[in-house]
């Protein structure tokens, strides 16, 4: 089976624990041994800060995205490190890269493309593009609410959601460079379009990765009827 894992930077980067890299690591190392893997890392609060700098220096929108994929390629080079010879040594810029360096059997890990793509939809994309059986989203919650668990108590967890469930909760957001959004508009267009079996879980625990492979857990995205 092929995985696309986007692993978002409020999880690994959150806390500069190398731990946690190293735990995350063992997990994808072993998962390796049976399946294809893609993993897809984003910047977190450390984009965030540059891209704030960068912002206040009066750089575009478009400049700000270069910031910010410029650090989500460090932590991809972090836990390219943390893999060692499991990875290919090389972070691809590009979904043909990926693709190119996915026939040396390692692991291939990356971060950002292209300004105005966040880390979901670069993974949504690269999903489609190499034809992936399976897309992990892991963030910081157990699944997708009906609102911001972290802000309220009352808030319910989706079991299965479809993509255009999810296109109706991000309605008039704004989306400006390093926002956080549950799967922006883009990537939530690629998995309506592919049909690309997605779960989103709490990727805190590296250990719910392999979990996804076996059982339910998260939230499903499931196909449009």
């Amino acid at each position: 089976m092929r995985i696309v894992i986007t692993l978002g930077g409020s999880v690994i980067i959150r806390d500069h624990d190398p731990q946690l890299f190293q735990d995350y690591a063992e997990v994808l190392k072993s998962i390796n041994e049976e399946h294809d893997l893609f993993v897809v890392v984003g910047g977190g609060k450390t984009a965030r800060d540059y891209i704030g700098i960068a912002r206040g220096i009066g750089a575009s929108e478009a400049l700000c995205d270069d910031v910010g994929i410029d650090v989500t390629r460090l932590n991809a080079r972090l836990l390219c490190m943390a893999l060692s010879t499991f990875a290919y040594p090389r972070i691809p810029e590009n979904f043909h890269q990926a693709l190119e360096f996915a026939t040396s059997g390692r692991i291939v890990v990356m971060g950002g493309t292209e300004p105005a793509h966040s880390t979901d939809a670069v993974g949504s994309i690269l999903a489609e593009f190499v034809g992936a059986d399976l897309l992990i989203n892991a963030t910081s919650v157990d699944g997708l609410y009906d609102k911001d668990p972290k802000k309220h108590s009352d808030a319910e967890l989706f079991q299965e959601v479809t993509p255009s469930q999810m296109m109706g909760c991000l309605a008039g957001n704004e989306v400006k460079a390093g926002t956080y959004e549950f799967l922006d508009h883009t990537a939530i267009q690629i998995i309506k379009r592919s049909g690309i079996k997605t779960v989103i879980l709490n990727g805190e625990n590296p250990e719910n990765i392999k979990k996804a492979l076996k059982e339910r857990i998260g939230t499903l995205i499931i196909p449009e009827d």
